[in-house]
């Protein structure tokens, strides 16, 4: 019985000095932010300005002059980042694929954005490879007039590795390539979005 006694006097010492420590001990380290992206010209949610879309003034069909992005609170170990720009509103070939407006991967872990007008081509000169419904660019919101807003969506990923996928023979094959090779790699994300339908 006395044995059984100092056991629970034991415990409630234990349990005790636990709690003090944790009443006046070191505060716990506060959690990391998670990572954010910003677009400029436009806030997340709003009207994405027509400067960026494929109805601006002397632009071709299908691209755009892509806006400036930047991002931060990059998760520790990250090693590259994927950005994939998309129409949430368009059902392609009655899928539930969408359309594919600027798939980027392999952007370098030390870049904190992507300037202004991006240019075109299969590789960035820092290394990322990039494809679009269009080709090898980034290809502008271009929402007819005559319907609703579309919803445009920037999906920021950061990665634990390089991908390594190369371009297919199209962005809808390039970007399911990249989104299987993501899976198990990706440490945070970030999403940023905006509204666009050509003006009347």
């Amino acid at each position: 019985m006395r044995t059984r006694s100092l056991a629970i006097f034991f415990v409630s010492i234990v349990s005790a000095v636990a709690s003090a420590q944790q009443r006046g001990g070191a505060p716990a380290a506060p959690p990391q932010a998670a990572m954010s992206m910003t677009i400029a010209g436009f806030q997340d949610g709003g009207q994405i300005p027509v400067k960026y879309s494929q109805a601006a003034p002397g632009v071709a069909a299908g691209e755009g002059l892509s806006p400036a992005i930047t991002w931060t609170n990059v998760p520790a170990g990250t090693q590259s980042f994927v950005l994939n720009m998309h129409d949430m509103d368009v059902a392609r070939n009655k899928t539930t694929d969408d359309q594919a407006h600027w798939i980027l991967w392999n952007i370098p872990a030390t870049e904190k954005g992507l300037s202004e007008g991006q240019p075109k081509g299969r590789q960035l000169p820092n290394g990322a490879f990039q494809m679009s419904a269009t080709g090898e660019m980034y290809r502008g919101p271009g929402a007819p007039a005559t319907g609703p807003y579309h919803h445009y969506t920037f999906e920021l990923y950061a990665l634990d590795v390089k991908i390594d996928t190369t371009p297919g023979p199209d962005a809808f094959s390039s970007r399911a390539n990249v989104m299987q090779a993501m899976q198990g790699h990706v440490l945070g994300k970030a999403v940023y979005g905006g509204l666009f339908r050509r003006p009347q």
